[in-house]
């Protein structure tokens, strides 16, 4: 299965379901089931900043508690979209050159990203967190998992 490393709090936001794109300086053709894996690094300043810190503790996670190093979610990679400036201070949104069509992004999903524009947004849904995190080394880009049942 094809998985991706994202560091905490944002993969665990993902997890919950809380967290419906993922930012990255390039797109990817690559469209089905994703495993999210939870990176070793902690953005620490994050968890506490809001509207983190409270969706975090909704769900009765902080800084200290987030799994680390491990597969903690799959979900459907949907579509990837191009983020940029709104007009008329909506903010950051979401465009798709080749039909003409954009989307605005709501004040909580611009907080867990980096919707510069030109930034690529993966479309995640349908997620399906794990009973339990599966410990696994993760590895930058997409890359291949193989789950030990």
């Amino acid at each position: 299965m094809r998985c991706i490393t994202i560091r905490q709090p944002w993969a665990t936001l993902v997890a919950l379901g809380e967290k419906h794109y993922e930012t990255r300086s390039w797109a990817t053709r690559y469209r089905g089931d994703l495993a999210i894996h939870a990176g070793k690094g902690l953005d620490r300043k994050a968890c506490l900043a809001e509207p983190v810190r409270s969706i975090l503790a909704k769900h009765r996670y902080h800084a200290d508690n987030l799994p680390r190093g491990a597969v903690v979610a799959v979900v459907t990679l949907v579509d990837c979209w191009t983020a940029e400036a709104g007009s008329s201070g909506e903010g950051a949104v979401l465009r798709k050159e080749a039909l003409s069509e954009s989307r605005p992004l709501s004040v909580q999903e611009q907080a867990f990203g980096d919707f510069a524009p030109g930034r690529k947004a993966w479309e995640l849904a349908g997620v399906r967190p794990l009973q339990a995190p599966v410990p696994a080394n993760g590895r930058l880009g997409l890359w291949e998992w193989e789950p030990v049942l």
